[in-house]
């Protein structure tokens, strides 16, 4: 590569900035600067130095930058200044697109789709102002656009779990490719450009995709029935029922718990006893066929049944919580927390000027409050705490 071109890149960048900002001063680059032309201070053979002039020579003869030269020593040769002339001739003349074409394009890629997924114009709109989305520019719009007919398709059909892997075949051919699409995944189900701290097991969940089949666990007394008309009897520990299958239960159960974690649960199953309390386990993030299950679980209960939710208390247990919510409230109930309080805390417990909780705070307290847990969300203010629900010995609702 010519050592010219990484400065008159740095000319093009400077001025797409300058443009972006609307100032219309001509970009120029100082070829006295270390920081401006450090690759012509780098120069040391005579072969170098012609072969820099010859490239410098080229883009002026292509309309795109002049050149100031001092002409009282040497040849006459040497580079004092080079400033832009045209942007876009400059662009041409390095083989490369501008901001503006690279977002014109991703707008032409992407545009059916924001209506469907409005974070997908926000995507835009930082592209036209020369910003970054996960730290990828407007040429990966493509990628996006992908992500987007995975996830219509996906939620399209939101009856059952799917394997990752084999989806990723079915959708684009490839085994991989949906996993390389986490981030913009990510983008779609959050609605947010900035990464939303979700695990991507968490993220594929909120499509319905696993790595492997997950069966919804249960752990209490009564009876369960499944879509082809089978009544099991749920036994002394706990079965695994698909998803998809769960009909109804049956059940004296006076309180539903979900737990998030899958520690958690077998300890709270074996915790459980005679307790009139349903147990079930979330697999991490719900996913929406888990989410149908568990609104028809719930369709099955006494209008004076208390649910709960146990899981971490951090941005990704509230935002679980926040799903679940969601859930109960269309089956008539009101979702309360259970041992994720500041209050519940273990000890030793974060320390409250810890900076990586103080910068998840802020999320936590927004997932709380979309959880309908106002009083969380306060105490969590007043005493900022993180921590995994293993950590914590079950305890369970009314006993």
């Amino acid at each position: 590569m010519n050592p010219a071109r990484p400065v008159l890149e740095r000319l093009l960048d400077r001025a797409e900035k300058a443009r972006l900002r609307g100032d219309e001063t001509p970009a120029s680059l100082s070829m006295a600067s270390k920081r401006d032309a450090l690759e012509y201070f780098a120069l040391r053979s005579l072969e170098a130095f012609e072969r820099f002039h010859a490239a410098v020579r080229l883009a002026e003869r292509d309309g795109a930058i002049t050149a100031r030269r001092d002409r009282h020593r040497g040849d006459g040769e040497k580079l004092l200044r080079i400033t832009l002339v045209d942007l876009d001739a400059l662009a041409r003349h390095l083989g490369v697109e501008t901001v503006a074409q690279r977002a014109a394009h991703a707008h032409a890629l992407l545009d059916t789709w924001t209506s469907r997924f409005p974070v997908i114009g926000e995507a835009l709109a930082a592209w036209r102002n020369g910003r970054k989305v996960r730290g990828f520019g407007p040429e990966t719009a493509g990628d996006l656009a992908d992500a987007a007919r995975a996830v219509d398709a996906l939620l399209a059909d939101a009856r059952e779990e799917r394997i990752l892997r084999k989806e990723s075949v079915r959708l684009f051919g490839d085994s991989k490719r949906l996993e390389a699409l986490t981030p913009w995944l990510d983008v779609l189900v959050s609605g947010e450009l900035d990464p939303s701290g979700m695990e991507k097991e968490h993220i594929w969940a909120a499509l319905g995709l696993r790595k492997e089949p997950l069966p919804l666990l249960l752990a209490g007394n009564g009876l369960v029935e499944l879509d082809d008309g089978t009544r099991l009897p749920l036994p002394t520990s706990y079965p695994g029922v698909p998803v998809e299958a769960l009909r109804a239960v049956e059940t004296q159960a006076r309180s539903v718990l979900s737990i998030e974690n899958l520690a958690s649960f077998h300890e709270a199953a074996r915790a459980r006893g005679d307790a009139p309390i349903l147990l079930l386990y979330t697999g991490g993030m719900p996913s929406p066929a888990w989410r149908m299950a568990y609104l028809r679980l719930l369709r099955c209960m006494t209008a004076d049944t208390t649910i709960h939710h146990w899981g971490d208390v951090d941005e990704g247990g509230f935002r679980i919580a926040a799903k679940l919510a969601e859930t109960a409230r269309e089956a008539g109930f009101a979702l309360r927390p259970w041992l994720m309080s500041p209050d519940d805390a273990p000890a030793p417990a974060a320390p409250s000027k810890d900076e990586a909780v103080q910068k998840a705070l802020p999320r936590m307290r927004l997932w709380a409050e979309r959880a309908g847990w106002p009083e969380i969300a306060a105490a969590l203010e007043r005493h900022p705490r993180r921590w995994e629900q293993e950590s914590l010995a079950p305890r369970l609702p009314g006993t």
